[in-house]
């Protein structure tokens, strides 16, 4: 039976581990997306240095939350190597202590890693992504980027005298702020009778407020104006629930995002994804943890060559695609998005349970 101390043991150093990584990736990831903000310096006016600082500090939380599976996964062996080249593992191990048991400490581990990552690695995440956007947005850095909605939002309204089809490449303020808007009116035999392309389009109490705007009817020439009223019964909530984006809402206004989107009668296939997907975050840093076990337990002892973690870094990373590939079915519908998150989990978790019991008991 493993006694508290040794539990405390192997905990600190795991965590220690996690945390080192966890530094180092945070390091990487900062000078990558700085290095790429800077060079919006020389195509967006007005674009400083210190917005390019300020960018890259703010989506970081986010580009850290999608890389903490791949964080445990490497903590994991590197620990388990480690003490096992130390012989601390052999030692353990020699006491009678199973495989189990001893894993007890790195799954806790796993565990407080996941639950830190959804309560306070979250929030800060959906906070600044919704800070990057206003950022990229009001400099225009988000085309030169690349950067996008990942669907671009396409609302139809529809009224007594007109119907109207508005599309944006930006979307900021929760969906009632669009940039680089287009309004394309249909007449009442469907055929297009006028678009407005605005630079910006706000939505107000019964209207949408178009800034420097230009006009194009049919077999006329485009006209400039600086400012053009379109009338709207959309309401304001409903906008918000449309074109919000699953990233920037925390994980605990997710469910008030769902039923006030359901209210609405708008799709809740992404949100529902993404809640889904942060509850099982926890877990699937445990199946991380599992794999890396896998390949990382007996290593010393059997003198097996480096081709083993590598392999067990490439089931990590197999794992981690599947995972997001299947996301993206849940998000469009395709699957439920129930099955969409848990799915690879319990899969990676069965898998790593099995290779264990297979390598502790034959």
């Amino acid at each position: 039976m493993m006694t508290g101390t040794l539990f405390r043991y192997f905990l600190k150093r795991h965590l220690s581990t996690i945390f080192w990584f966890f530094l180092g990736v945070a390091s990487l990831v900062f000078l990558i997306d700085f290095i790429e903000n800077s060079s919006l310096r020389g195509s967006v006016p007005g674009f400083t240095l210190l917005d390019s600082l300020y960018l890259t500090l703010v989506r970081m939380p986010l580009i850290l939350q999608q890389t903490v599976p791949f964080i445990m996964l490497l903590a994991g062996i590197t620990t388990l190597v480690t003490l096992n080249r130390r012989q601390e593992m052999v030692v353990t191990r020699a006491a009678g202590i199973s495989v189990w048991q001893f894993m007890m400490p790195f799954v806790t581990g796993a565990m407080i890693t996941g639950l830190l990552a959804l309560f306070v690695l979250n929030p800060i995440a959906a906070a600044g992504m919704r800070v990057a956007q206003q950022v990229e947005s009001s400099a225009k850095a988000a085309k030169q980027l690349g950067r996008r909605n990942q669907t671009i939002p396409w609302l139809r309204q529809i009224t007594s005298d007109d119907d109207v089809v508005i599309g944006a490449m930006n979307v900021d303020e929760g969906g009632t702020l669009l940039r680089d808007a287009v309004f394309i009116h249909f007449g009442p035999e469907g055929r297009i009778i006028l678009r407005q392309d605005a630079a910006t389009a706000s939505l107000k109490d019964g209207y949408w407020l178009l800034n420097e705007v230009k006009v194009t009817r049919p077999g006329e020439i485009p006209e400039a104006l600086d400012t053009v009223q379109v009338r709207t019964n959309l309401k304001r909530e409903f906008v918000q629930e449309r074109l919000s984006r699953p990233e920037t809402v925390s994980f605990l206004g997710l469910p008030q995002k769902i039923e006030a989107a359901r209210s609405f009668g708008v799709s809740t296939f992404a949100l529902e994804t993404q809640f889904h997907s942060l509850i099982s975050m926890p877990f699937l840093l445990v199946a991380m943890t599992l794999i890396s076990a896998t390949v990382s337990l007996k290593f010393s002892r059997f003198n097996q060559s480096q081709s083993m973690i590598f392999g067990g870094v490439f089931a990590g990373f197999v794992l981690y695609v599947a995972t997001v590939l299947i996301k993206a079915f849940g998000s469009s519908g395709v699957v439920p998005p129930f099955v969409a998150a848990w799915i690879p989990v319990v899969v990676a978790m069965f898998l790593g349970t099995t290779l264990l019991l297979h390598q502790e008991d034959g």
